[in-house]
C-alpha cells in the first residue's frame, strides 16, 4: 500500500490507502469531539501523526530527510 505525498503541503497528512473520516486526534489520540486540540493541530503541521485518526491505534512512524510515513495496521499508510 504505497502512494505519493504532497510537496508544498508537507505538514498535512495524505491518507493513501483509504479515505478516512477523522474521529480521533492524530497527535494525542483523544476524540476530536473533545475541545482543546488547538495545540495538537499546530504540532501536526510540523510533526507526523502518532495515532490513526480513524481507529486511535498507535501508528508506526518513519521520518526521513524527504518526509515521513505513518502506518496503521488497519487503515494503511499516510505520507507527507
Amino acid at each position: 500500500m504505497a502512494g505519493g505525498g504532497r510537496g508544498a503541503d508537507a505538514g498535512a497528512a495524505t491518507p493513501d490507502a483509504h479515505a478516512v473520516h477523522p474521529t480521533y486526534c492524530g497527535h494525542c489520540g483523544e476524540p476530536l469531539a473533545d475541545a482543546g486540540h488547538d495545540t495538537c493541530t499546530r504540532r501536526l503541521e510540523l510533526e507526523p501523526p502518532r495515532y490513526c485518526p480513524a481507529c486511535r491505534r498507535r501508528m508506526v512512524v518513519q521520518v526521513t530527510p524527504r518526509g515521513w510515513t505513518a502506518s496503521c495496521s488497519r487503515h494503511g499508510v499516510t505520507t507527507a
